[in-house]
């Protein structure tokens, strides 16, 4: 009997500990996320409670730090020593200081890494001979660059140094604020910079911890049988409290103070509209002027260039959807009317429908762009997520008038006109997912990219139908620690935009896995978001795809606003499934089998209402929907009801895992062919990795070649692209556009025989001078223009903008562009470096239609034109270029 009773113990106690072991929710060959820890090789954090969680991680990047340094020097903070792909090289031995290097002289090829690994904390001088630069300077006024940029001696600010070996960057626009200034102490003329490579900080790789220490008892409370997945959410709680500011707006994260449209629009979009409604709404104040919302610093001097402010309507609408506010709606609506009208007349592309600017929130140039680009070119160009963007926008602002009794159907109409350009011009059938943009100059071409989180809008807002969202979901590619924002990565870039991956994109990207009802997509998202969270101990805003690392991104903060955002929107909009109706919410919770059980949201508060919420099972489909007890169709609260309320949702335990995942090795594409013109001849030397080129015209794919050149055709205007394929087929960016035309069709007016000549005493300029345009002088000026043959032609102006930085700020000019009192568009004048007035470049190209004989131009600053500073809207006008297109 004694031995009957000690098996029954032990069978007691063995199923007990089966019955206490942590479920597995998902698994890879890296990681595991258990129900109460995530696992990763050595690495282990585990929730000890909802309230408390332990991590061991520490970055390995110090342990990886290679001994070859490749690097750039920079005059201005401008990567104008070599072409792109050419970069100095160091193999660092046991020596302290480089050799004095030339600068814009070639070291050859870069080798490979042998391997060997730098000690942390190494000094190390970098030394660079400038004298050739400084003679050119004394004896010429300018220094001219490869490219035949000039850099005028009273331009000149300063030598850096970028690379991708910390505390180097590649990040060219912040070398000198990442103090990267190579000083000439000697006066004889070598430059030289001392820094530690490899630093290292000992107390950051400690074993560390997190208990909830903000009273949160205010908030909804959530408890399910994943702890891992509760503590992460209080963890978001906690320092979701912690961004608010003493003013009542959102924090953007740890290290950056302040309210930035995109993020606290997204962020809002995601969570803080129902988590925190006022704090949101007045943040969202913050980001209006002049009755229209602001575009934040960004390249070029912001908007137009770049031009995804209207992320703030997904933001309005999502706050008066939850708090049925009348007079925010009014508010809002005249913000998003006067900011869509400005943007219709700057931003719309005559040829496809869409809107130009940069990428949302991909504001990086580099990151996602090839660096032939300049802002001008990121203005043209025509972006997936930011066309998304615009395109709900004009849906919210013709729902907002339709409940306010306006007039709405314009606003259709442009929404439409918007999704038929995205459907016709980015859709990839071959792929089954949207290209990343339309690029070029003069004529677009895709780049077959993926781009994460425009692809997740277009699923979200219907901007692709049911089986287009299917078909994305299921064959994007998505990388082993989650879904990169773009793919494949860009070659020679250093983690952020480019091989990150960012937990906010994740999130949405999530939603639209949820939305299609692909189970291993979302499985795949969710462990993306916890792996990190919990394994750091907080919510970073990236870490870098190839290793899942937070460090090695080029910049990085912890507590970023639209990361705990994402954290909180998978229990809200996922596990719980609140969709907020402008007249209730809607309940669709999809859980994913492996996080099945019972599950509750208590303490919600939404407009008069306190709700306390349970979803029990998983699948995405319900089989019952009680609320106070009773049952209701359509799983709808309606926004009526006050007081305290119950909702029980039972899902009917159907898992939704039939459709496929595209799980992919984290790729990079070669880098694109550096074109140039010999002998009548496109060529360019051969890209190593390349197996073939794709040679694209006037934006369109010409033909596939094996050979280095190609002979263009001259019997009209023309514009030329190379493209480098892989073995794999992976395709390059694309060259920078090379035109073929006659230079008998090309008219070049000189601005100072037409318009008074400006006294300023810049140089570099063509002629015999130039003119000023601002906001108090030249603010209208007309161009006489006479032509033999009517037709089309391409016009530009050659200008420069030293009002501020290339790659932030406020200032670019704008100016309407009439042709014979009939408006054409704007012409663009971003911001070209801060006082370099001697820098030149071209403005945007517009086509336009010239009669026989005498033509007016005419340049005009239009209320419209009027950019995100108020204030100061200046540039120099060199001259106007004419080049015809029929012939």
């Amino acid at each position: 009997m004694r031995k009957y009773w000690t098996l029954v113990i032990l069978f007691l106690a063995g199923l007990t500990a089966c019955q206490q072991q942590p479920k597995i929710l998902y698994q890879s060959d890296t990681f595991t996320i258990y129900s109460d820890k995530v696992v990763q090789g050595g690495f282990e954090a585990k929730a000890l409670s909802s309230e408390h969680l332990v991590s061991n991680y520490r970055s390995t990047a110090s342990e990886q730090y290679s001994r070859l340094i490749t690097f750039k020097f920079s005059i201005n903070e401008k990567d104008n020593e070599m072409i792109s792909g050419e970069d100095h090289w160091l193999i660092i031995g046991n020596e302290n200081a480089s050799p004095v290097i030339k600068f814009g002289s070639p070291d050859g090829s870069v080798p490979g890494d042998n391997g060997e690994k730098l000690p942390v904390n190494y000094k190390y001088t970098f030394r660079l001979d400038m004298s050739e630069i400084l003679e050119q300077f004394e004896e010429k006024g300018y220094y001219e660059a490869f490219d035949g940029s000039r850099v005028a001696e009273s331009d000149f600010k300063g030598v850096y140094i970028a690379g991708g070996s910390e505390p180097l960057t590649w990040d060219f626009s912040n070398l000198e604020e990442n103090n990267l200034e190579l000083k000439d102490e000697n006066h004889d003329g070598i430059y030289e910079l001392t820094v530690v490579l490899n630093p290292f900080n000992a107390e950051e790789y400690e074993e560390k911890q997190w208990s909830l220490s903000t009273n949160i008892a205010a908030k909804p409370s959530y408890h399910s049988p994943q702890v891992i997945v509760d503590a992460l959410y209080n963890l978001a709680l906690e320092e979701a409290l912690m961004n608010i500011e003493p003013d009542s707006t959102l924090r953007t994260g740890a290290k950056w103070g302040g309210v930035w449209t995109r993020d606290v629009s997204y962020s809002t979009l995601l969570a803080f509209a129902y988590h925190e409604p006022e704090v949101a709404k007045i943040s969202l104040m913050k980001k209006v002027k002049c009755g229209r919302i602001i575009q934040d610093t960004g390249s070029g001097g912001a908007w137009p260039v770049s031009s995804d402010r209207t992320t703030w309507a997904l933001a309005a609408w999502e706050i008066y959807k939850v708090t049925g506010e009348e007079k925010w709606l009014d508010y809002a609506f005249n913000v998003i009317k006067n900011t869509l009208d400005d943007d219709l007349k700057t931003l719309r592309a005559e040829t496809t429908g869409m809107y130009r600017g940069e990428s949302s929130f991909l504001d990086w140039r580099e990151q996602t762009y090839p660096r032939w680009m300049s802002n001008k070119d990121i203005y043209v160009s025509e972006n997936l997520g930011t066309n998304v963007v615009h395109y709900q926008a004009h849906i919210i602002l013709a729902e907002m008038a339709r409940r306010l009794n306006r007039p709405f159907e314009e606003y259709l109409e442009r929404a439409n006109e918007i999704k038929t350009g995205i459907n016709k011009y980015l859709w990839m059938e071959d792929k089954g997912y949207y290209a990343q943009y339309l690029y070029g100059r003069n004529s677009l071409m895709q780049s077959p990219r993926f781009e994460a989180l425009g692809e997740s809008l277009a699923v979200i807002f219907d901007v692709a139908d049911k089986n287009q969202a299917k078909s994305m979901v299921s064959k994007s590619p998505v990388t082993e620690f989650g879904t990169t924002c773009i793919y494949p990565q860009i070659p020679g870039i250093p983690p952020y935009h480019n091989n990150g991956i960012w937990p906010f994109v994740q999130s949405f990207w999530n939603l639209a896995a949820a939305k299609v009802g692909n189970e291993k997509a979302l499985e795949h998202g969710l462990a993306s978001i916890y792996r990190a969270a919990a394994l750091f101990l907080s919510n970073y805003e990236n870490f870098v795809a190839e290793n899942g690392d937070y460090v090695g991104t080029e910049i990085n903060s912890h507590r970023m606003l639209w990361s705990m955002a994402g954290n909180l929107a998978m229990v809200h909009r996922l596990f719980i499934g609140m969709h907020f109706e402008v007249d209730g919410i809607r309940f669709n919770p999809v859980i994913p089998e492996s996080y099945k059980g019972k599950r509750t949201l208590s303490n919600f508060k939404y407009r008069n209402a306190v709700l306390d919420i349970e979803v029990d099972g998983f699948g995405n489909q319900i089989e019952s929907f009680l609320l106070d007890g009773q049952p209701v169709e359509n799983a709808f609260f309606p926004a009526k009801l006050e007081g305290k309320h119950s909702v029980n949702i039972k899902m009917k335990n159907k898992n939704f895992s039939s459709l496929d995942i595209n799980l992919v090795a984290n790729k990079f594409s070669l880098p694109y062919p550096q074109t140039k013109v010999e002998n009548s001849k496109i060529s360019w030397n051969p890209v190593k990795g390349a197996k073939s080129y794709k040679i694209y015209k006037d934006g369109a794919f010409l033909k596939l070649i094996n050979s280095e050149s190609i002979i263009p055709d001259k019997s009209s205007f023309s514009e030329y692209s190379v493209t480098a394929i892989d073995g794999k087929g992976i395709e390059s960016f694309g060259s920078e556009p090379i035109t073929v035309y006659s230079s008998e069709n090309e008219l070049v007016l000189e601005l100072e025989n037409v318009i008074t000549r400006s006294s300023a005493k810049y140089s570099n300029f063509l002629g015999t001078g130039f003119i000023e345009i601002s906001r108090t002088t030249n603010t209208e000026i007309e161009i006489p223009v006479s032509v033999e043959t009517p037709g089309n032609y391409l016009i530009d102006f050659r200008y420069s903008n030293g009002t501020g930085p290339w790659n932030t700020d406020n200032n670019c000019a704008i100016r309407s562009l009439y042709v014979n009192e009939t408006y054409q568009g704007v012409q663009v004048f971003p911001q070209r470096g801060q006082d370099e007035w001697s820098d030149w470049g071209w403005s945007n190209s517009t086509k336009i239609n010239l009669r026989k004989g005498s033509n007016n131009i005419k340049l005009v600053f239009e209320e419209w034109n009027t950019n995100m500073d108020g204030k100061i809207n200046t540039a120099m006008l060199d001259n106007v270029r004419l080049i015809k297109l029929d012939y």
